[in-house]
């Protein structure tokens, strides 16, 4: 079994998205927003590139560890980045504080997600 083609390719839309926002955010919304509110949105960006990042390193790792674990992880960086980053760029560009404990649960999806990374080379590819 391989990685799951689509979530690398959703890692690399991820990327570069967040390019797309780092610049929109360093560009268009400097004069509209307050230094601590283009802080999140540039916490936001931030995780989004290291976890756009990290699936697209998960298939150099399918030959030492186990698949099933790597598709779960980039699965759940993907929920984190829904989560964690859409939820700062809602809270930041709406102000609707009901964004704000969403953020959290995102955080949640980028722990599981390197939990299953460890547990994925902890079994290695022998399981599949």
């Amino acid at each position: 079994m391989m990685i799951k083609k689509n979530l690398v390719m959703i890692g690399a839309l991820l990327g570069g998205l967040a390019v797309i926002l780092g610049a929109f955010g360093a560009h268009g919304l400097k004069s509209v927003l307050t230094t601590a509110q283009l802080a999140t949105f540039e916490t936001a960006v931030r995780y989004q590139m290291y976890h756009a990042l990290a699936i697209l390193a998960l298939p150099s790792l399918q030959s030492v560890a186990s698949v099933k674990w790597l598709n779960r992880a980039a699965t759940a960086f993907l929920v984190g980045v829904l989560l964690f980053s859409g939820s700062l760029y809602m809270l930041v560009v709406t102000g609707i504080k009901l964004f704000g404990p969403i953020t959290p649960v995102g955080g949640v999806g980028f722990i599981i997600g390197w939990l299953c990374v460890v547990i994925s080379l902890k079994i290695g590819a022998f399981d599949e």
